[in-house]
């Protein structure tokens, strides 16, 4: 464990960690000024509804014997993130309790990885939206840190009632979650109790990419000593059961100020990445390759049982390719030779169970390679963390591909299912990480001067206007702001110069202007036109301006038609922060003002208030 400076608090304060995962989540707690990071064993990532929307079971509580016969008997909808069901190869619908992954309800919409994935979700349970059911859990997970601390502290009631009503909060998410998922996970912390919703309240929040989460949890558990030195640059993946997050870092030369000789600062050294190919799919791939293995057996019905059982034995245990697998499912009377089911066992090739893992593999090895192409330093040291890394299978293939080009794989040795949650809270304590880097082209829509020599802009002669001030512009051209692969500290502003022309005063009282992100393959995108599906939105800035109606005189100018009011103001974006930030600037009497800005994403939630 790396030596930390002092706490130097006024006061005793309490910072609690979650890590909602696919199949398990995580909790981890540390009152500052005590050394160790404490917290709970893992929890399942699990709800059971009634048919009205109610909560039923929770977690351990949703896993506890007899609840499985409860549900189907009242017709409970088990929510989680898990398997995606499949259908029979006659088309009939599996007969099953009805299971929901509320986190995938959570992804960006517009991230192609996830495209596949869409068809498969079902709808969430009625009159629930992704936020009501993200705040149920929450406040399930709550109720566990405030029973843990009460029960395993002197004076734990005491300690709770003192320090839970101002506790602060870690949330980490997957590296391919943006604003909009941020902005959501807010809500339903707020609608679950965790903070009120004031500003006051929001700044007891904060966010982390599984992937930063995972650098700092290698720091303390994973990385030999003295393997990364100054400029040294290490990939984390992060192989959790629904995503496989992969960051690149690098230690810096910056000198951190005021820490101890112990600790460190780290820059990020390529975009990161965020696939769909977690350990839920390996079980996925077993479930259509069953189904249709079983299609015409006497156990198709029991396939849900089957997949289970693969998924806490044989997927688990799986190191052979060369080996017969087996599924023990039932009992010893169950047999069906035909289908190698004997005395209650599936026999199946370990090449075909190989194949089950074979797209995640491919994929980490890949995103690894890519990694490699896209980063600003070299690096040598690949960690493996998260659930799905304990795979032996898993860990042994990605290592034989990649060490033949010069890599080293390690994987840490302690809880690697509570990695992520661990790794927040040192993300709290430590904050290792300065410098990130941009995974899109940022930038803004605006109008620009008609060039008639252009080519580019002869071309689009139909989207052009006249202004108010009589200059004929163009629209639709993409400002860029930041580019992509731009290492960003958390400092860096960056910004662009615009301006607002309104034909009356009042009309200025307020600014609203879009960001938008490309996720294209272009260097430098210019026009909406051109690779228009890799546009996408990313959030609006609102800033209030109705006290500009007292300098009015200043912002007056003629054009052909009359008055009008312009004002040029400048977009300034911090980028380098685990979020967002906006400042809007303008000058007034040749002095800069600055005002936080307001940012808006437009929800992503789906609400289901019945079938449709």
């Amino acid at each position: 464990m790396r030596a930390r400076p002092t706490y130097g608090g006024f006061a005793r304060k309490l910072v609690i960690a979650f890590d909602i995962g696919t199949t398990f989540s995580g909790i981890s707690y540390r009152f500052p000024a005590q050394e160790q990071i404490n917290g709970s064993s893992k929890i399942p990532t699990v709800l059971y509804y009634s048919p009205d929307g109610t909560v039923r079971a929770v977690g351990a509580e949703a896993m506890s014997e007899g609840i499985y016969e409860q549900a189907e008997d009242e017709g409970w909808i088990k929510v989680e993130w898990y398997v995606p069901k499949s259908l029979k190869p006659n088309g009939k619908k599996e007969k099953s309790e009805m299971l929901l992954r509320f986190k995938l309800h959570l992804r960006p919409l517009d991230d192609p990885s996830g495209a596949a994935i869409t068809t498969q979700l079902p709808p969430l349970p009625q009159g629930k939206t992704v936020i009501g059911v993200y705040s149920d859990f929450m406040k399930y997970l709550h109720k566990c840190a405030k029973s843990y601390i009460e029960q395993t502290h002197p004076n734990g009631v005491d300690l709770w009632k003192a320090l839970a009503p101002k506790a602060e909060f870690v949330l980490s998410h997957p590296n391919g979650w943006e604003g909009s998922q941020q902005s959501q996970m807010r809500r339903a912390a707020i609608t679950a109790g965790l903070i009120p919703d004031t500003q006051a309240g929001h700044d007891r929040l904060y966010f982390v990419t599984e992937g930063e989460a995972s650098l700092h949890y290698s720091l303390e558990n994973g990385l030999p000593a003295n393997s990364l030195k100054q400029g040294d640059g290490v990939v984390i993946v992060d192989a959790g059961g629904g995503t496989v997050d992969i960051s690149a870092y690098a230690q810096s030369t910056e000198t951190p100020d005021g820490r101890s000789s112990g600790s460190h600062v780290f820059e990020e050294i390529a975009p990161p990445q965020c696939h769909f190919h977690g350990s839920v799919f390996v079980s996925l791939h077993a479930r259509v390759f069953l189904s249709n293995l079983l299609a015409d057996s006497a156990f198709i019905d029991d396939i849900d049982t089957i997949v289970r059982c693969f998924d806490r034995t044989t997927k688990l245990r799986f190191r052979s390719q060369n080996d017969p697998q087996f599924i023990k499912f039932g009992s010893t009377r169950d047999n069906e030779p035909e289908t190698n089911i004997r005395y209650g066992q599936l026999k199946l090739s370990g090449h075909d169970v190989a194949q089950f893992f074979e797209p995640s593999i491919t994929c980490v090895v890949n995103a690894v390679r890519e990694q490699r192409r896209n980063a600003h330093k070299p690096f040598s040291h690949v960690v493996l963390v998260g659930g799905f890394a304990s795979s032996d299978w898993l860990y042994d293939n990605v290592r034989e591909r990649l060490e033949p080009e010069g890599y080293s794989v390690i994987r840490p040795e302690n809880h690697l299912n509570k990695a992520v949650a661990d790794g927040a809270m040192s993300f709290y304590i430590d904050h290792c990480v300065r410098t990130r880097v941009s995974k899109f082209t940022y930038g803004q829509f605006s109008n620009t001067k008609f060039d008639p020599h252009n080519a580019e802009h002869q071309r689009r002669n139909y989207d052009t206007y006249v202004s108010l001030s009589g200059q004929k512009n163009i629209r639709n051209n993409f400002s860029i702001i930041l580019p992509k692969n731009t290492q960003v500290s958390e400092t860096k502003e960056f910004s662009k110069d615009f301006h607002i022309s309104r034909k009356t005063i009042d009309k200025l009282s307020t600014a609203n202007v879009n960001v938008w992100c490309y996720r294209g393959q272009l260097a430098t995108p210019q026009w909406k036109d051109v690779d228009r599906e890799n546009y996408a939105k990313l959030c609006s800035i609102e800033v209030d301006l109705s006290h500009l109606r007292s300098k009015a005189e200043q912002l007056r100018k003629t054009g052909p038609e009359g008055d009008y009011y312009r004002l040029h103001y400048k977009l300034i974006l911090l980028f380098g922060l685990s979020e967002l930030k906006a400042v809007f600037s303008w000058k007034e009497n040749g002095v800069e003002k600055r005002s936080p800005a307001k940012i808006i994403y437009d929800s992503e939630e789906v609400e289901v208030g019945g079938r449709a």
